[in-house]
């Protein structure tokens, strides 16, 4: 009786092995596979990633410029903070503040990191064109204002058309 049940548990482990080879020889196959469609297949993705990187940059460095107006370290005592308009002040205190929200989504690239530094591109946009005397009304501004949205418009779809529904 022991040597069939040593016979049996043999064949058993000999089987085992066999499964567990098949099973680490297709692991590494499909590890090999998996790396090499990732990096092709998510190239706009990775893009997108690095513009939004950039652009929160950009954002920090414009959050951090309107809190150098608001606390007088940038402009003379002219244009200190307190003999602005209440507009103009009340401009700078939002995009000192939205600015930097939207650097910290952007740099972790949420879904509302995006949301938030949408919202600046076309408020920096509408206070430009509908509001002149508050910033001046530069085209200049609503132009590059205009080409990040488009860029992002674009990477955002090339992105998604890289992952199937």
């Amino acid at each position: 009786m022991s040597e069939i049940s040593t016979r049996d548990a043999a064949r058993d482990g000999a089987r085992d092995n066999a499964r567990d080879s098949a099973r680490d020889g297709a692991m590494s196959v499909a590890a090999i596979s998996s790396e090499r469609s990732e990096s092709d297949d998510n190239v706009w993705t990775r893009r997108l990633v690095l513009f939004l990187r950039v652009m929160a940059l950009l954002s920090i460095l414009k959050g951090l410029y309107h809190w150098a107006q608001v606390t007088g370290f940038v402009g003379g005592e002219d244009e200190a903070f307190e003999n602005q308009s209440m507009a103009w002040q009340a401009a700078t205190v939002y995009f000192a503040v939205i600015e930097l929200v939207a650097a910290v989504g952007l740099w972790l690239a949420t879904p509302w990191g995006a949301v938030v530094w949408l919202t600046t591109v076309v408020s920096m946009a509408v206070i430009e064109l509908m509001f002149p005397g508050i910033y001046g009304g530069s085209l200049i501004v609503v132009g590059v204002e205009a080409f990040m949205l488009a860029a992002y418009l674009a990477l955002a779809w090339m992105a998604a058309r890289e992952r199937p529904p």
